[in-house]
């Protein structure tokens, strides 16, 4: 996987931070028009640990209507009553897959869902025999069958948190279009992402000696498709990097997958990456990639995490991890669901004892897929790579923003954070 194709932290002093753009689009556009829909909220638990399930995926089956669950295994899922839609399903890595059913119009505020572990696993992975590299390249080869061929449209909905510390300084919102060029081997560089709605609800504070920015932001979800961007990882130079080895056999959407580890096997002028690929038995569709930086070489790190930082800033890496999942639709092709990035890094001022840590998340869910309506998205409306959502966000809160959107539902501890923020201004 090559740096330059990495999203990158920007550091600035104080004194070297820009002013905010507001985002007119976000700060003056009325809420969306009501429309007749049923809402289904709850949590998701493991039906024997009754542990919280986070990034379960919640979709209507037969369309690009979903959701995750979030860290809390708390998720909020709108259907419109235009769809007919009678269920819903909850799909987890190693679980079974589990159908809810629902009618148009109504609204369930405390569904407890519980998914149970599947044990109905394939015998051991070994009985398949030969190398799992030649399984990879099988994936890899088979990406025109088993990805759309088609223009895509799709809706999705993007949040990024920086932390320092235990503290929230920044939380950023947005709903994104985006425009996906068929799977047929030409690359992401026409695929384009546009911000439609989006809010910052709270900023560094001015006492915060170093202002922390992520570039990319929503663009992650060009870069990160690990299936139609090979440069990460399935062009033939990069792959040769990379050694892979059967590990075991899982169930995805109550079908069976071969998980396969693979790790750095050479040295490179920059660093590789580590991590599973689960890989459909049948179809050889890849259905999930979590994978982190090597973090052996830290300079390397540095420079594939690091934009900009103020002279004097020591930067020390601590850790960078992808999640990436693929969901089957109708027609047994599979389409990009769900990414998720987490930057870590502690950052100290020389003569200074002690050191300040930061970690950065960003995810993204697809909430609607649209393949009849597949508009470009001009090049001059796109959010570019070297952007920072914080800048393009405005910096305001309304309860009812996302009213009628799918969104992934805030954390307990994000609430917490906003209802502070929400009573400091009140007081002020």
């Amino acid at each position: 996987m090559k740096t330059e194709t990495i999203f990158r932290v920007l550091l600035w002093s104080l004194f070297m931070a820009t002013g905010m753009v507001g985002l007119r689009s976000a700060a003056q556009t009325d809420a969306p028009a009501r429309r007749p829909y049923a809402t289904v909220s709850g949590t998701v638990r493991d039906t024997r640990t009754n542990r919280v399930l986070p990034a379960v995926h919640v979709a209507v089956p037969g369309t690009g209507i979903g959701t995750v669950t979030n860290a809390d295994g708390y998720f909020s899922l709108h259907v419109a009553d235009s769809l007919r839609a009678d269920r819903i399903e909850f799909s987890h890595i190693g679980y079974a897959l589990l159908t809810y059913p629902i009618r148009p119009g109504t609204q369930v505020e405390a569904a407890s869902i519980q998914l149970t572990p599947n044990a109905n696993l394939l015998e051991e992975v070994t009985v398949m025999g030969g190398d799992a590299r030649d399984l990879v390249r099988q994936a890899v080869d088979r990406i025109t069958d088993n990805y759309p061929q088609r223009a895509n449209r799709l809706t999705g909905f993007y949040r990024e948190v920086i932390r320092k510390g235990r503290r929230y300084i920044d939380i950023s919102e947005a709903i994104v279009g985006l425009y996906k060029t068929p799977y047929n081997g030409v690359g992401t560089n026409a695929d384009r992402v546009r911000l439609e709605k989006g809010r910052r609800l709270l900023s560094q504070r001015p006492g915060d000696t170093l202002i922390v920015k992520f570039e990319g932001g929503p663009t992650l979800s060009i870069f990160l498709d690990v299936v139609k961007n090979s440069d990460l990882m399935f062009a033939p130079d990069e792959m040769e990097h990379y050694a892979f080895r059967y590990n075991r056999t899982t169930l995805i959407d109550d079908r069976p997958h071969v998980e396969i580890r693979f790790m750095p096997r050479v040295v490179c002028p920059y660093a590789l990456y580590e991590g599973l690929l689960y890989i459909d038995s049948e179809t050889r569709t890849i259905s999930r990639a979590e994978f982190s930086l090597d973090m052996t070489d830290r300079l390397k790190a540095t420079q594939a995490m690091l934009r900009k930082k103020p002279a004097g800033l020591r930067f020390r890496p601590e850790r960078l991890a992808f999640l990436v999942t693929y969901r089957r639709q109708a027609d047994g092709r599979s389409s990009l669901a769900y990414v998720r990035c987490e930057t870590a890094f502690r950052c100290d001022w020389h003569r200074r004892l002690f050191a300040t840590s930061y970690v950065v998340t960003s995810e993204m869910a697809i909430t609607d897929r649209d393949e009849t309506h597949a508009e470009k998205i001009p090049y001059r409306e796109a959010f570019r790579s070297r952007d920072a959502l914080t800048d393009r966000a405005a910096d305001f809160y309304d309860a009812n923003f996302w009213d009628g959107y799918n969104i992934i539902e805030p954390t307990e501890s994000l609430e917490n954070a906003v209802g502070r923020l929400m009573r400091r201004r009140n007081r002020d």
